[in-house]
């Protein structure tokens, strides 16, 4: 196999990279090191012609691909597939007049939003800069701004992808309607997305950024952020996060983003300036660019272990249940509002998020001890609260699949389209749909 498959330098302008070559340990490794990668192949692509070459030479040889731009939201699952990475399919343009992007596989949200920001515009970024918009997309894509605007592949206009048999294609609700829907959320698993055209939104003026307290003063924050997400307008987010960092005292954290003036931003946050004062408070006017930095979260590799649930409530028991015990051995324990858009039709694979709360924990398994200890403490935690038993698409983490995303016949009708257009599997997402 080995042999056979030294056979793709000559097919490809990118860089093949087989076990034993140097540097194909580090290129096979995925954004998360708790996850192994066993890969025979790993194929860093220089264009769309790249990526049908390898898709031809995988179908032809019964074998598959599973592609990453730098391997979020890896699981393990592709085992034996070759590895495609698509970091340097990294088209991007902006067309301010339009509203609209388009965006190679490679680019990366806090790239998109730079780009769109000196216009007044905005993409739908989540919390981290360094994650790929044709990743997010292609999971459904929890946005700050999703109150307003909906699932992130609610934007999506256009795929560009190659197929499983290796034909480069543009895929649009109007060209093909299943195809284009079940990759609006479904994951990938049913062609190699190579750019993607969106909707940008207006965003003339925002306003975000963290303000942080003691864990002492966590019931009085936990307090506002119910009285403030009880009434939000749609352009307003918030995040609750209670944190723990390894050598520090536990905080808790408030995070926000408003769609609209530095005044109105203020007047909607006023309950959170009555509350003792903070250890730091970071809202600022700013632009769509520096959405990123709210969060701080890691923009290199690390190890992780997160479980994510959907709240159906965050009545007086279940916060008193979340504010009972340290959060430790977890990092974070962060709920999400929701609402708004999210509520909303949406024809995507999820459909409405009518959970008003999105809860995700992480943790980082430093040892088999601390690993262990993590689990724990994340399945007590979602078995205390009102869960729904649903979670999105793109916070699935690996162990989980896509049966826990979707319904029954939005499953049935995902594989139904996986089996018309891939019926050999020659494409893996990293949660396979099965044909």
């Amino acid at each position: 196999m080995s042999n056979d498959l030294n056979d793709l330098r000559a097919l490809v302008r990118g860089r093949v990279l087989l076990p034993g070559d140097d540097g194909f340990d580090q290129a096979r490794r995925p954004w998360n090191l708790a996850v192994e990668q066993r890969v025979p192949a790993v194929v860093e692509v220089a264009d769309a012609a790249d990526v049908a070459a390898v898709v031809g030479f995988a179908r032809a040889r019964g074998l598959a691909v599973s592609a990453q731009p730098n391997g979020h939201g890896a699981t393990g699952e592709p085992e034996g597939a070759i590895l495609l990475r698509t970091r340097r399919l990294d088209t991007l343009e902006i067309d301010p007049a339009g509203r609209r992007a388009r965006v190679g596989a490679g680019v990366a949200s806090g790239s998109l939003q730079a780009a769109a920001a000196p216009y007044g515009l905005t993409g739908l970024p989540g919390s981290s800069p360094v994650v790929s918009v044709a990743g997010v997309a292609l999971g459904g894509g929890l946005s700050w701004f999703g109150r307003k605007h909906g699932w992130v592949a609610d934007s999506v206009t256009a795929f560009d992808v190659v197929d499983a048999d290796g034909r480069q294609r543009h895929v649009t609700a109007g060209t093909d309607p299943d195809l284009f829907w079940a990759m609006r959320g479904g994951g990938g698993s049913f062609a190699v997305v190579t750019a993607l055209e969106l909707s940008l939104h207006r965003a003339p003026h925002l306003y975000g950024g963290r303000v942080l307290w003691a864990a002492r003063h966590a019931p009085d924050v936990m307090d506002a952020f119910r009285q403030i997400t009880a009434t939000a307008p749609d352009e307003l987010s918030l995040w609750l996060e209670l944190l723990h960092f390894p050598g520090s005292d536990p905080m808790i954290a408030v995070d926000a983003t408003y769609l609209g003036g530095t005044a109105e931003a203020r007047d909607l946050l006023s309950p959170l300036d009555r509350l003792p004062h903070p250890l730091a408070d970071g809202r600022r006017p700013m632009t769509a660019a520096e959405l990123g930095t709210i969060t701080g979260e890691p923009t290199d590799p690390g190890a992780g272990s997160s479980r994510a649930e959907l709240l159906t409530d965050l009545d007086d028991t279940t916060a008193k249940t979340l504010l009972a015990d340290p959060v430790a051995p977890l990092m974070m324990a962060q709920v999400r509002h929701l609402g708004g858009a999210f509520a909303r039709p949406s024809d995507s694979p999820h459909g409405p998020l009518l959970e008003p709360y999105a809860l995700y924990l992480f943790g980082v398994p430093a040892d088999p001890v601390t690993a262990e200890a993590v689990t724990v403490r994340q399945r007590e935690l979602a078995e205390a609260l009102p869960v729904s038993g649903r979670k999105p698409f793109t916070f699935l983490r690996p162990g989980e699949s896509v049966a826990d995303a979707f319904t029954p016949a939005t499953l049935n009708r995902l594989r139904d389209v996986k089996r018309r257009h891939d019926p050999h599997d020659t494409i893996r997402g990293n949660f396979p749909v099965p044909g």
